[in-house]
């Protein structure tokens, strides 16, 4: 379950990338705590998935652009299929489920 509550926090962040202002309007945007999304961004990184860019121009030296690598594209294009998957089944369960309450 750990995995899969990984997973779907990478592709929750790798989903929303393009709207990234900063990580604290990440964070409260998918309810987590700013340090956590920093872990995440960190461990991103480091698998070659994003990559973050200062803005030299920024007054704020802080301030970072994060781009989605090729790997990144690869890597949320699978977590997508699989969470699409994932959810197909759990539609297909609560189907049965139904039918069974109806009788």
């Amino acid at each position: 379950m750990l995995r899969l509550q990984n997973e779907e926090l990478t592709l929750e962040v790798l989903r929303h990338l393009d709207d990234i202002k900063t990580q604290k309007s990440l964070a409260d945007k998918l309810g987590l705590s700013v340090g956590k999304i920093n872990y995440v961004m960190k461990a991103l990184i480091d698998k070659g998935f994003i990559k973050a860019e200062n803005f030299f121009a920024n007054k704020n030296k802080n301030q970072y652009r994060y781009i989605l690598t090729p790997k990144g594209m690869k890597e949320k294009l699978i977590l997508t299929e699989k969470f699409i998957e994932r959810k197909k089944k759990e539609y297909d369960e609560l189907v049965k489920e139904l039918e069974k309450m109806k009788g």
